[in-house]
């Protein structure tokens, strides 16, 4: 059996010799690059630009600016972002001109000689200030905009959407209650920092048609976001995937592939590559949304949850991009996975003049885990509860109805945070507690979480059997460095009988792949798995009625298995000979032949229309750590970060337990050292890895994954999705064992020496 085994990536070899072509690699003949000129404002009116000088540099080609396009705007929400500033800009960072010449060199000479006037107007970037009466509107008519039909803005404000779920009576949960706990968190702006920067390439040829390569996660949904912006057919549109050098939710939808577009447009047939620079990163490319969280919380004495009411206010920046179904999808799980009779949960998209936020790993997930974790362990420690108990009181099990009314199955979270306390021996003695002397104390903390995936969505793949006996699969699943390729050469392997060597996984290209909603949503191994199961699956039938009418007997007699055409295992008196399928491709096709086998993975299920909050699968998982707190400096520094995670069944076991540890340093550095700094202007103050920390080797504690098997019946071999949901408790986490280390609790992110210690002499003081 292969499903299961720690098998070698397929593209292990490849990534190790650097042979892999990423997105800077590509390179055509007579390539252009392209250089983007950004706003220095966050808020301004575009009164004038002068491109004149720029035009006339010797080897510059195009110069383009928001009028080579007017009125074309692109996103997948809402259709508000245009691929050039049109009239005005709205952060720092915005493209306003963009230019394509014969080398780089000369193309950043040429971004200098442009001028632009600007009038610059009020800005706002504080998302709860930005919804108030008389706050500078950032986009005038926004409820003109196209959009889908769950973003439901409110007109003549900055309110995107409101989302709103609702489950029993919440006020007379209250009523009910003993005890209500009501707090504000804050979370902040974090940088995906792929250590890929985001490029494209662009050609037009002479009958209109475009061609993109790029290192975007999702290739067909990039092809609609264009098309449906140009308002032109899908067929005059191609995307080429290349490898992707992490991307975290940033490498989706439209981003620097417009630009591209518009300078090749005007090209002559010449290709044009653009690739960021690092500062252009920071400056001009997703984060994840800051947030506002007010949760209310009633509970009986005896710990048992009886209301909840969660308000989230998301931070989008200056455009929406993902930030309406960020809102929709995960404010419906800021309850957290507990079993709470009455809540009201209402989620708020906001613009503010500050860089784009849009899809970060976990959806959102994790900062409204750090509101619910966070006061999980508030509620335990004021009612004397061990806080891994309050929370096994109150979590969601099989047959239980959700938060915001679905009814739960293939529940794993209680076992997650059973195998998360006992990695870190829970309930032991510490070793140096809050209390002790010292300059140093030690404290544990639990915290869970879920999520759910992108529901409805789809996922078609192709298989097709080559005359030697190998199989080429095709998909649109793109490698982001998660494993999938593997695990789709596996599941393939499985269900035919051959080895994974015996496997190509192809290469996402509009053209030739079968379409996939996106690389995202940790969707690919249930959704694509099981797409490609399917594919398997009708290859193998074919192959069973291929054989059959070679033997001259009825395909229900046969099975594909073990790489052989055969008689059932469980019938007798079948005088077949088993038969390899390239023996029967020979045997059949004496010239050369091909079978094809298809899958389309669209699952029917219960839901409220696109972006459903109700999920075709869910993800949970629990995290335990241990740290220690310098009381003299305020220094966190995390020992030991167990977690545990319920995969549903792993495909392979190495691979699944990578994203583990992976998640955990990433999920670690966006509470401890990672932050986007803004000053008042709303420009970044840290567009570089040395001024923002992401943690290094050097940095990681001892990461003890626990892998967690609650089979989903629906998954392709019972597995569920993994990437994401491990980042989603760890904020909370870690905040909690602060607190057990010291007795303070930070409610505004980062957690940073400087606010621990700040806390700890307040403590002091307040204590006389």
């Amino acid at each position: 059996m292969i499903i299961g085994h720690s098998v070698k990536r397929v593209d292990a070899l490849s990534k190790v010799t650097g042979s892999s072509v990423y997105g800077a690699d590509v390179f055509l003949h007579g390539m252009l690059h392209g250089k983007v000129l950004r706003s220095p404002y966050a808020h301004a009116r575009i009164v004038k630009i002068d491109i004149s000088r720029a035009r006339d540099l010797p080897g510059v080609r195009v110069v383009v600016t928001g009028e080579d396009l007017p009125g074309v705007k692109g996103g997948e929400a809402v259709q508000d972002m245009p691929f050039l500033a049109q009239e005005k800009v709205r952060f720092v960072g915005e493209p306003v001109a963009a230019v394509a010449a014969e080398d780089e060199e000369t193309a950043a000479i040429a971004l200098g000689l442009i001028k632009v006037e600007y009038e610059e107007l009020p800005a706002v970037f504080d998302p709860v200030q930005a919804m108030e009466k008389g706050a500078p509107l950032i986009h005038e008519g926004l409820e003109n905009y196209h959009r889908i039909p769950v973003v439901k803005p409110v007109a003549g404000t900055n309110i995107i959407t409101v989302d709103e779920y609702t489950k029993g009576d919440v006020d007379q949960g209250f009523r009910e209650a003993d005890y209500i706990f009501e707090d504000t968190f804050r979370s902040h702006t974090v940088q995906h920092a792929p250590l890929e920067p985001h490029s494209a390439v662009a050609q037009i040829a002479v009958d209109g048609k475009i061609t993109i390569w790029v290192p975007n996660d999702s290739p067909h949904r990039l092809r609609k976001d264009l098309a449906d912006a140009l308002h032109i057919p899908l067929t005059q549109i191609r995307v080429i995937s290349t490898y992707i050098g992490g991307g975290f939710g940033c490498k989706g939808g439209l981003k620097v592939e417009p630009i591209a577009y518009l300078l090749a447009k005007k090209a002559n047939g010449r290709p044009v590559k653009i690739v960021l620079s690092r500062e252009e990163e920071f400056q001009a490319m997703l984060v994840r949304h800051a947030t506002v969280t007010t949760i209310k919380t009633g509970i009986k004495r005896d710990g048992t949850l009886v209301a909840r009411e969660v308000k989230v206010v998301w931070d989008t920046g200056a455009y929406a991009e993902k930030g309406p179904t960020v809102c929709r999808q995960t404010t419906a799980t800021a309850a957290g996975p507990y079993k709470i009779p009455h809540t009201r949960l209402i989620g708020y998209c906001v613009y503010t003049n500050k860089i784009v936020a849009g899809a970060y790993r976990g959806y959102g997930t994790p900062q409204v885990a750090w509101a619910y974790e966070s006061q999980m362990d508030m509620i335990a420690r004021k009612l004397g509860i061990d806080p891994l108990e309050l929370r096994l009181k109150n979590i969601i099990r099989d047959g239980d109805i959700n938060p915001f009314g679905q009814k739960m199955s293939s529940v794993g979270v209680e076992e997650c945070l059973h195998q998360a306390a006992d990695a870190i021996g829970w309930g032991t003695p510490n070793v140096n507690p809050a209390g002790a002397g010292g300059k140093k104390r030690i404290g544990r903390g639990i915290a869970c979480g879920s999520k759910n995936t992108k529901t409805p969505s789809g996922a078609a793949a192709v298989m097709y059997l080559n005359q030697d006996g190998t199989i080429n699969v095709l998909t649109s699943t793109v490698e982001v460095g998660q494993g999938s390729t593997t695990i789709i050469a596996q599941i393939a392997a499985e269900v035919l009988g051959v080895p994974v060597e015996m496997i190509n996984v192809s290469t996402p290209d509009t053209d030739f792949t079968p379409f996939d909603a996106s690389t995202t949503s940790s969707r690919s191994t249930f959704h694509m798995g099981n797409a490609v199961k399917m594919a398997a699956e009708d290859l193998a039938r074919q192959l069973c009625e291929i054989a059959a009418g070679v033997f001259g007997c009825s395909p229900d007699l046969l099975e594909a298995a073990g790489g052989m055409i055969r008689p059932k295992g469980t019938i007798d008196n079948v005088d077949i000979p088993p038969i390899s399928y390239y023996a029967l491709m020979k045997k059949k096709y004496r010239a050369g032949g091909t079978v094809t086998g298809h899958g389309f993975f669209y699952p029917e299920f219960e839901q409220e229309g696109t972006f459903s909050a109700h999920s075709v699968f869910w993800m949970y998982t629990a995290n335990a750590a241990e740290v220690e707190v310098d009381m003299q400096t305020g220094k966190v520094r995390v020992l030991r970060f167990a977690t545990g995670l319920d995969v549903g069944k792993p495909i392979n076991l190495q691979n699944c337990l990578q994203q583990l540890e992976g998640g955990a340093v990433h999920g670690i550095g966006t509470v401890l050292t990672e932050e986007v700094i803004f000053d008042q202007k709303g420009q970044v103050l840290n567009p570089n890895f040395h001024d923002y920390k992401i943690p290094t080797a050097m940095d990681v504690p001892e990461i003890l994954p626990r892998i967690v098997e609650v089979p989903d019946p629906n998954g392709p071999f019972g597995a569920k999705g993994v990437g994401e949901v491990i980042t989603t408790p760890t904020m909370a986490v870690i905040a909690n064992a602060i607190e057990d280390a010291v007795g303070v609790r930070i409610k505004d992110l980062p957690i940073t020496a400087e606010k621990v210690l700040q806390a700890i002499e307040q403590k002091k003081q307040a204590k006389g």
